[in-house]
């Protein structure tokens, strides 16, 4: 017997409505959603710690999500495992004419439209009409913001509408944190809430100009700044004290003293 094969029926066992897990009998796809993004997370973490290992038993966590999804769709007679990977065939090898039927592209820029025009045919099949869509009609919106914004920014660059350079970005954040600086100083909240959103939005969209992920960098950066307020905290304590007890012009010189020791 094949691993995925013992791996379904492992599944099928754990589902079982006499004998299986009451836990996992329970389970539908929305209560397994939070479960599934938070090993995608997880998945990163590991690759971000570089830790191969851990990297194997998280992938293998996630597969697990993705034969539960099957096995829950199996029993309400929607789709199989098989169905699920046999699509996902049909789509590489849709997707990749230049590596399987033998087609030819001039440049990176020609493989990309016709990437984005396969995607989009693919998009309106699943309408199931001749109806045209809307570009960004089919980006997720349960997205994480920042992800949600690169995907949209991405989505209509490749028709288009993006700053051919990066220069008219940067004065664009520019342009933005002054508008937030007037909502700011004009005290309405809800201007200011929209006005942060503008300013991350097009932060992402400089982001993407300088081919840095959002997401990621956004993440090394809470890392960072959890690792030297750590600093701050360890050295206090060795003190009696807590950073709430401590003067912020004090809190500044441990902040800048453990950027020094390399706490990044």
């Amino acid at each position: 017997m094949s691993a995925i094969a013992q791996l379904l029926e492992i599944m099928a066992r754990l589902r079982d409505p006499v004998s299986g897990c009451p836990w996992d009998r329970r389970q539908t796809f929305q209560s397994l959603v939070p479960h599934t993004l938070e090993e995608a997370y997880e998945v990163a973490d590991a690759v971000d710690r570089q830790d191969p290992e851990d990297l194997g038993d998280e992938l293998g966590d996630l597969l697990l999500q993705v034969v539960f999804y099957s096995r829950i769709a199996e029993e309400q007679g929607l789709f199989d495992f098989n169905r699920v990977v046999a699509n996902l065939c049909e789509k590489l090898v849709r997707r990749h004419p230049h590596v399987f039927s033998g087609v030819e592209y001039a440049s990176e820029d020609e493989r990309k439209q016709a990437w984005e025009r396969i995607k989009q045919e693919e998009r309106q099949a699943k309408r199931g009409d001749r109806t045209e869509g809307g570009i960004l009609d089919d980006v997720p919106v349960t997205f994480p913001a920042l992800i949600q914004a690169e995907k949209i920014q991405s989505r209509a660059a490749r028709h288009g509408f993006d700053w051919p350079e990066v220069e008219p970005v940067f004065a664009k954040v520019e342009e933005e944190l002054e508008e937030l600086r007037e909502a700011w100083q004009s005290g309405d909240q809800d201007h200011i809430r929209e006005e942060v959103g503008d300013l991350l939005f097009v932060a992402v969209n400089l982001d993407r100009h300088l081919e840095v992920h959002p997401e990621r960098a956004l993440r090394e950066s809470n890392g960072k700044f959890a690792a030297r307020f750590g600093y701050m905290e360890k050295r206090l304590a060795q003190q009696g004290r807590t950073v709430a007890e401590t003067p912020l012009a004090e809190l500044d010189g441990l902040w800048d003293e453990a950027k020094r020791r390399g706490h990044d």
